[in-house]
């Protein structure tokens, strides 16, 4: 089987998408298939740090980014689009492309796919425009969104759910459900593990790494931290909430709160096996209680105990995982567990207890497994897929 990755985002860039393509070019190469990943050129930042895999051939493009080096935005992602489409025309014939969102890339996957009648299976990872109408961007543009990623689901062999909320609403809004597989999420146990470097400061700290945005309401750890007498709160990543985060702590917590740009996968796993407990939250009632926080997976990998706050999926995995809690949204509750963590952080028995139970729990191994089954069902002979069949 040859199998095509389009994506803007791909190793060595941090966060889930790129380790979880990773992952799965390397199931894949490693079980005998040809894989060729088509992306953009990784940020100046990690320039020479990209590593070759055997059986994958990963072919990269120059891209505009935005001011924190992401290609997030309308711009940068047409930015990729648009020549994505001559590049995917120009490839040679595979049996299957696999797409990442955001539905912009999806669209011109779909569009070429079709033309050259080929497959296409597309990664669900949210929905976008349920994310948009829960950050308050304008109907217009939220119908818009809506027709754009119907447009991609409609087209595609089938779509790859992250979790049961995703897979049900994708199926509320008229995906066939015989089309929607729902393979989870999970993350690099190579990448981030108990055993490793540790960030260490003079004081505990809470870590929160990764987008905080409208939906997320990551804002509450900071107001936490007004409430708590000791220990530090770190932000580690970017997203839209980020500027309004720094004004409101240099309001209530000066000198507590800190904001770092994004690392490598690496240098966060230093960081959450330094941290007294990682964060997380999805804001409630905020119309995108589906979404689950990947940055969990990250910090019980590393043997840190998490704090959820919110609606969602993570609130369960938090209080499965050990020595974890998912707490009300609400000021004083977050404050009482952060005072907890830091007076009393998990032992090095405990994180390691902790690493152990998320090696049987979140690696990414079954998640390219599963999704590896989902491609040779959909290029098998007689298969019936929305494109090219």
């Amino acid at each position: 089987m040859r199998v095509l990755i389009a994506s803007r985002i791909y190793a060595p860039e941090p966060g889930a998408a790129p380790q979880r393509l990773a992952a799965v070019a390397a199931h894949l190469a490693d079980h005998g298939h040809e894989v060729e990943v088509v992306t953009a050129r990784v940020p100046r930042a990690l320039r020479g740090t990209e590593r070759e895999y055997p059986g994958v051939r990963v072919r990269r493009a120059p891209v505009l980014r935005d001011r924190d080096g992401f290609v997030r935005g309308y711009l940068p992602y047409l930015s990729f689009d648009i020549p994505l489409v001559w590049r995917l025309l120009t490839a040679r014939r595979a049996d299957v492309i696999v797409v990442e969102p955001p539905p912009t890339t999806g669209a011109a996957v779909r569009t070429v796919a079709r033309l050259r009648r080929i497959p296409a299976v597309y990664y669900a990872a949210d929905i976008l425009a349920d994310a948009a109408a829960s950050a308050g961007i304008s109907d217009i543009v939220v119908r818009a969104v809506r027709r754009l990623e119907r447009y991609v689901w409609n087209g595609c062999a089938a779509l790859l759910a992250v979790s049961e909320p995703v897979a049900a609403r994708v199926r509320a809004l008229g995906v066939p459900a015989d089309r929607v597989r729902l393979v989870g999420n999970g993350i690099d146990l190579g990448a981030y593990g108990v055993v490793g470097p540790a960030v260490q400061r003079e004081e505990p700290y809470a870590l929160y790494a990764g987008t905080a945005s409208e939906v997320h309401g990551a804002a509450i750890f900071v107001e936490a931290m007004a409430a708590v007498d000791t220990g530090h709160l770190v932000f580690l990543g970017s997203g839209t909430d980020r500027a309004a985060m720094r004004r409101l702590a240099d309001q209530i917590a000066p000198g507590r709160v800190h904001f770092l740009d994004s690392v490598s996968p690496a240098e966060a796993a230093a960081w959450f096996r330094g941290a007294a407990v990682a964060v997380a939250s999805v804001k409630p009632t905020g119309g995108y209680e589906f979404a689950f926080p990947t940055k969990l997976y990250a910090a019980v990998a590393c043997g840190t105990p998490v704090l959820f706050t919110g609606s969602g999926p993570g609130s369960d995995f938090a209080e499965a995982s050990p020595f974890g809690a998912s707490v009300s949204y609400d000021i004083e509750s977050v404050a009482a567990h952060l005072r907890a963590h830091f007076a009393e952080p998990a032992t090095p028995d405990e994180r390691a207890q902790l690493a152990a139970w998320a090696a049987g729990t979140v690696s990414m191994t079954a998640i390219a497994e599963r999704i590896t089954d989902v491609l040779a069902d959909v290029v098998r002979p007689g298969a019936r897929g929305a494109v090219g069949r």
